[in-house]
């Protein structure tokens, strides 16, 4: 659970600097790794009306938006505080969970893997979900 909070701060306290903003990339294992890499290419160039940046390390299960206040790691682990009872907010197809502790995290739940995304207050976390809905059901049924 510390690894993912470590990554969010990183992206949180380094959007502002200007160049590319340090993410620590995820290392998806099975299934995730295969959704992964179809859904890279799909993703927008731009997110609720900002620019996708640079990341560094460079990964292709890294993307980020407005020098990270959109930030987006695809095969990552199952939230350590999501229950197996815990009801998702299902947005265009795809069920996130929002993570009680962190107002401004989310984990899409598919059955190939989890993918986090981290939603600034400067953002709506649902045009963004909206707006990565399509690449994410396109990336699922590719991989599937």
């Amino acid at each position: 659970m510390r690894k993912p909070l470590l990554a969010v701060l990183a992206v949180l306290a380094l959007g502002g600097c200007g160049g590319a903003v340090q993410v620590e990339p995820p290392r998806p294992e099975g299934d995730a790794v295969a959704m992964c890499t179809k859904l890279a290419p799909l993703l927008p160039n731009t997110l609720d009306h900002t620019q996708r940046t640079e990341s560094t390390p460079p990964s292709p299960f890294v993307a980020v938006w407005d020098s990270g206040a959109i930030a987006l790691r695809c095969g990552v682990p199952r939230p350590a505080d999501m229950a197996a009872t815990d009801q998702l907010s299902e947005v265009n197809g795809v069920g996130w969970f929002p993570s009680p502790d962190r107002p401004t995290l989310y984990t899409a739940v598919t059955d190939q893997g989890y993918i986090e995304l981290t939603v600034s207050r400067a953002h709506s976390p649902a045009t963004v979900m909206v707006d990565l809905a399509t690449p994410i059901v396109k990336a699922l049924s590719q991989a599937g």
